[in-house]
């Protein structure tokens, strides 16, 4: 296998309010300065901006990968604890593979919007993922995913159960997101 150099695959523009400010343009002349081969676009809640990337990114010679960035509700948190875990869905990520993955991407995330009661922020059920999971790579999000925050609870079983539950339906398409001072990097669960 030849090295095929980093590939950034969790990056917010412009279209992720409050999280991100860069324009797609800038993504497509940073990601040719630094040689990138491909690049995932993962924005929270939306996809606003899947076609002027995939434009964009093709003029620069780079694979547009599109993902999003979305809320999960496990529906395993207690609404009665103390330490927050279960206070709010927590977010993973999910790549299309393949055009099947994109249309499961937009139907969910169709349904975050459609299907969420007013009062709460756009997420997804985890049982949503059933059926949609196929054509898609899962990241589980780094220090704000659902396996960090319960790991940050001190919650090691829930931790587990989660990471069991993704793999489930993934399987060696879902990529542990750690990061550290900054720095993210993937690891396959049967890495570990």
């Amino acid at each position: 296998m030849s090295n095929a150099g980093f590939v950034h695959l969790h990056v917010h523009s412009a279209y992720s309010l409050l999280k991100g400010s860069i324009k797609i343009q800038k993504l497509g002349e940073l990601a040719k300065a630094d040689r990138q081969p491909a690049l995932a676009l993962t924005d929270t809640d939306n996809m606003f901006g899947a076609l002027e990337f995939s434009d964009k990114m093709a003029g620069y010679g780079v694979q547009p990968i599109i993902g999003c960035e979305l809320a999960v509700d496990f529906g395993d948190q207690d609404p009665n604890a103390r330490n927050g875990v279960g206070a709010a869905p927590s977010r993973i990520v999910l790549l299309a593979a393949r055009e099947r993955g994109y249309r499961s991407l937009m139907r969910l995330n169709s349904r975050a919007f459609l299907e969420t009661p007013v009062h709460q922020a756009p997420h997804i059920n985890f049982e949503w993922l059933q059926g949609e999971a196929e054509d898609l790579i899962a990241l589980t999000g780094g220090p704000d995913g659902p396996i960090s925050l319960a790991l940050s609870a001190d919650q090691a079983a829930l931790a587990a159960s989660r990471c069991d539950r993704l793999t489930s339906l993934f399987g060696d398409r879902l990529y542990i997101e750690l990061q550290r001072h900054g720095m993210r990097c993937y690891v396959s669960p049967g890495d570990v």
